[in-house]
């Protein structure tokens, strides 16, 4: 099962919730290295800064400003996310936009290809009403300070790649957005197979240990009444508790070990000398005929559940199962002779539900109802070829 669930996504189980292995820490320089072609544009920059004389000052407020920038803007892209319920990092984002339009406004058109850095990463970060106006004004801000130095013709091509860069981060930042959906997908999944490995624990544990703790305390009972009047008779009927007690202990291990198959057989063969302690005569048939595999394990399951709220509820005497095949189908229906369904059906709810479940999974049915005397029926009716999971 641990394995199951890790191929799921998921990394371990506590309780009721799963946790699910953290995203790889390597995904975050993934997305900073989609950003990183793009630094090549501040060879531009850079090559002004050292060939434009310019006092010393202003070289250092530039330089010191361009790697604030930069940060910035790779702190973006290492924050991108496609899930929506994610903060938006809108502190980097406003450094980036701050300084690309100041840097460009105030040392001219070798720095306004800053603005495609603020179209890459508006386009990678913002919520989806606000990109295309933020990709706009970034294409503006570069054509108008170009424009304000008379070299819109030279460098028409910026505000162009603006707004490619943005097209190709917005492609980008889908891909993102699937994976995250991806992920979320598989957390669920892991959180379903959880669910469902507990619910077929809790249904397991329910018909096994039903089964057995209602001999064991039918046999003590009547050991404790036979040990006055017959203390040989009472232990053997203690000798039987343990040896049932061991039984179930077996069975649990196996149940949760996932190898645990009782077939119809099996059943009736346990619940012969169940039912003879509590004076109760069983008809069933035998030798019983083949069947698949998952119809003989659902119908012995049946057979034990029956055979626990006869023990426990019914008061009957006697006990009657048939078995049939008939047009497909095979029909499995156990009888009592008791105090009817009301109180047997009210006090075994979660047996007969999980009798159910059992059923549906091989696209079969459960049905319950009085006999003419006034007992119980219990009837199964699955598909000869029944396979787990029809519908």
């Amino acid at each position: 099962m641990v394995d199951r669930l890790r191929r799921a996504g998921a990394d371990r189980v506590v309780d009721d919730r799963i946790s699910v292995a953290p995203v790889d820490p390597r995904t975050r320089w993934h997305r900073i290295g989609w950003a990183a072609p793009w630094l090549l544009f501040q060879v531009f920059p850079l090559a002004d800064l050292f060939s434009t004389p310019r006092p010393v000052a202003v070289r250092v407020v530039a330089v010191v400003g361009l790697l604030a920038f930069t940060a910035a803007y790779l702190v973006v892209f290492s924050r991108m996310s496609g899930r929506r319920d994610r903060p938006w990092p809108w502190r980097e984002l406003l450094v980036v936009a701050v300084l690309g339009v100041s840097l460009a406004v105030w040392l001219g058109p070798s720095w306004s290809g800053l603005m495609i850095y603020v179209s890459a990463a508006s386009a990678a970060a913002l919520p989806e009403r606000f990109v295309w106006p933020a990709i706009g004004g970034a294409a503006a801000v570069c054509a108008s300070v170009n424009a304000a130095h008379d070299m819109l013709g030279e460098l028409f091509i910026l505000p162009v790649i603006c707004v490619l860069t943005a097209f190709a981060l917005r492609g980008t930042r889908y891909l993102v957005s699937v994976n995250a959906e991806l992920i979320e997908a598989r957390e669920e999944l892991a959180r379903s197979a959880v669910a469902e490995e507990r619910l077929r624990f809790a249904r397991d544990l329910h018909d096994l240990l039903g089964h057995s703790l209602s001999l064991i305390a039918l046999k003590s009972e009547l050991a404790g009444r036979l040990a006055d009047r017959d203390p040989a008779r009472a232990r053997a009927e203690m000798a039987d508790v343990e040896s049932t007690a061991r039984r179930a202990l077996a069975e649990v291990r196996e149940a949760v070990s996932g190898y645990r198959q009782v077939g119809l057989s099996l059943a009736l063969a346990e619940a012969r000398p169940a039912l003879s302690a509590a004076g109760i005569a069983l008809t069933a048939p035998s030798p019983v005929p083949p069947l698949p595999g998952p119809v003989d394990t659902v119908l012995g399951w049946v057979v034990r559940e029956a055979t626990t709220n006869v023990l426990r509820h019914s008061g009957a005497r006697a006990v009657i199962v048939e078995l049939g095949i008939t047009g497909g189908d095979v029909a499995l229906t156990v009888t009592d002779d008791g105090r009817g369904p009301d109180e047997a059906v009210g006090r075994s709810g979660a047996g007969l539900a999980g009798l159910e479940e059992r059923l549906a999974e091989l696209g079969g049915r459960l049905e319950t109802g009085t006999t003419p005397g006034g007992g119980f029926r219990l009837g199964a009716r699955v598909p000869v070829a029944a396979r787990v999971g029809a519908p």
